[in-house]
């Protein structure tokens, strides 16, 4: 019997431990990060991206693109799209376009082989290599090497611009670097981040100074040439020798039309160079296998991990490396499933180029092995978002996202800025009729009021202050550039800016003193004495009318 209760007692534990551990519930697996967007099929995504960059084309009015992707070292995909200039030559994967601020990653690698053949310190100051380089401050002196690739020398763009020159020669460079001695600092070097192209300009001269070799024709030899980039051109010339395409911009926000602007030597560095997006598909291979591109190796790894290595706060989520803007990839998350942190999505390097008619894109995916050049031979100065939003939904398409429609983000100013201007011209011109019908009446009045005129005159003053300080000195602030870049930059502005000028700088001192002599030599008669009651009776001795007319 107790044998049996015993037995009865263990049957009865392991039965009510069995049904407490069978209706109990598993623990749910802890939350894990939301699943990246699945990879989509590349022919699929290729065919989506030519479909899109078509509608582009169709609905912007864009005269010409091409793009290039890479992916693991492999340049899986080219295309074009449009004409390359009005004589209808189609576009294609090797016409040079502009490259505008897309040529500082060259630049970079330039000055990184410098550096790896011990001609150059990243932390020397600039004046170790070129003795005589000042800005307008004392503080110049420590720029250095660093600072100028992570855009930290206290330079800022409005002060340092170059993009109004038409110099073509091969001194241009060094005479723009020494003109940066009359340009103040807008803060102290290695602070913070401001861009300015006169950095990568430095950085030019400073490869052509340590090489010893005119700085295009070392990149010719020692970038080009390894990379097999036999459509890029360090000039102009050169570049139209090659058949580059022609650069448009949108006048009046209405049409596009070809339109020649500057492209100084000046800028070579920074700005002005010129290749196809089959080249550029080139420079991201090489530079997403560590430096080698074939059998030729332009940088070492680690060189080109101190290019990608960010240094410094641009804003939001955004730093900026050498040469290229690091960021989350944002674009290759789903926006209808649930938000993914930013640590968790791939980083992105890219940089846009934007010039008055043209606009380029390189990225790089360096966990996937992504690369893409876009280049565009047109720009929309007064609403450059609409192709910014290209460059973005190249990556969703390509990361298997939809496209987003862009959204202007350009305030009022910029979108406007030639009806600003054309209305400042009709104003101007409307003071200049009236002040001329004043000066030169046809028939001259028996009297006129003394003060209309000095209130006229005064009021095409404001008028002159108001058109002076809005192009002097509020444009320049809102664009971060100068004036003249404006007015040759953004030619549908120029065209009415130009006139204003010579309006409100010219006209207002020969008109006040004008003005001022005729109403010394015409002054104002005196107004008719009142009414004193000695006056002769209507009729009466001493008038000469006739009296009233009586009624028979």
């Amino acid at each position: 019997m107790r044998i049996f209760s015993w037995l009865s007692l263990w049957l009865l534990l392991c039965c009510l431990a069995a049904g407490i551990l069978g209706g109990a519930t598993p623990p749910a697996p802890a939350p894990s990060a939301a699943p990246a967007a699945e990879t989509p099929n590349p022919e699929l995504a290729y065919a989506e991206l030519d479909s899109y960059l078509q509608e582009q084309i169709e609905t912007l009015g864009i005269p010409g693109a091409a793009v290039a992707v890479v992916r693991d070292g492999v340049r899986v995909h080219v295309a074009a799209f449009g004409r390359a200039d009005d004589t209808g030559r189609p576009m294609t994967a090797r016409t040079p376009v502009l490259l505008a601020s897309t040529s500082k990653s060259l630049t970079a690698i330039a000055v990184m082989q410098q550096v790896e053949a011990g001609r150059l310190r990243l932390d020397e100051p600039v004046q170790t290599y070129l003795p005589w380089f000042t800005l307008d401050d004392s503080r110049s002196s420590a720029i250095t090497v660093r600072h100028l690739l992570h855009q930290t020398s206290g330079m800022a763009s409005k002060d340092t611009a170059f993009e109004a020159s038409d110099a073509q020669g091969p001194e241009a460079l060094e005479q723009g670097v020494r003109a940066l001695a009359e340009s103040p600092l807008a803060g102290e070097p290695g602070t913070a981040f401001r861009y300015a192209s006169a950095n990568f300009n430095i950085l030019g001269l400073l490869v052509q100074t340590v090489s010893g070799q005119p700085f295009g024709d070392y990149l010719k030899q020692h970038v080009f040439g390894p990379l097999e980039m036999a459509d890029s051109h360090p000039t102009r010339a050169q570049a139209n020798a090659g058949n580059a395409a022609a650069g448009y911009s949108r006048w009046f926000g209405a049409w596009w039309q070809q339109t020649d602007v500057p492209a100084p030597t000046t800028g070579m560095p920074s700005s002005t160079m010129y290749a196809s997006a089959e080249d550029l598909s080139h420079e991201l291979m090489a530079l997403l296998d560590g430096g080698r591109y074939g059998n030729a190796r332009i940088l070492q790894p680690a060189s080109v991990e101190t290019l990608f290595e960010p240094q410094v706060h641009v804003i939001g989520s955004t730093r900026y490396a050498m040469g290229w803007y690091v960021r989350p990839l944002a674009e290759s998350a789903d926006p209808a499933a649930p938000t993914v942190p930013q640590a968790a999505l791939p980083v992105l390097l890219e940089h846009q180029g934007e010039w008055g008619n043209s606009h380029t894109y390189l990225a790089m995916v360096p966990s996937t092995g992504l690369g893409v050049a876009l280049v565009i031979n047109g720009n929309d100065t007064g609403a450059p978002s609409r192709l910014r939003a290209i460059d973005a939904n190249v990556l969703r398409i390509l990361h298997g996202q939809a496209p987003v429609p862009w959204v202007v983000h350009e305030d009022w100013l910029q979108r406007y800025s030639w009806a600003v201007a054309l209305g400042l011209l009709l104003a101007e011109l409307l003071s200049l009729w009236l002040a001329l019908r004043f000066l030169f009446p046809r028939r001259p009045a028996p009297t006129w009021n003394r003060w209309a005129p000095l209130a006229s005159a005064a009021a095409a003053l404001a008028l002159d202050g108001f058109a002076l300080w809005l192009c002097l000195i509020y444009a320049p602030a809102q664009f971060d550039t100068h004036l003249f870049v404006i007015v040759r930059q953004f030619p549908d502005v120029g065209v009415w800016l130009v006139p204003v000028l010579a309006l409100a700088i010219l006209w207002p001192v020969p008109r006040t003193v004008w003005l001022l002599l005729r109403m010394r030599r015409h002054p104002a008669p005196p107004r008719a004495a009142p009414a004193t009651g000695n006056e002769p009776a209507r009729g009466g001795p001493g008038c000469h009318c006739p009296g009233p007319r009586t009624l028979h």
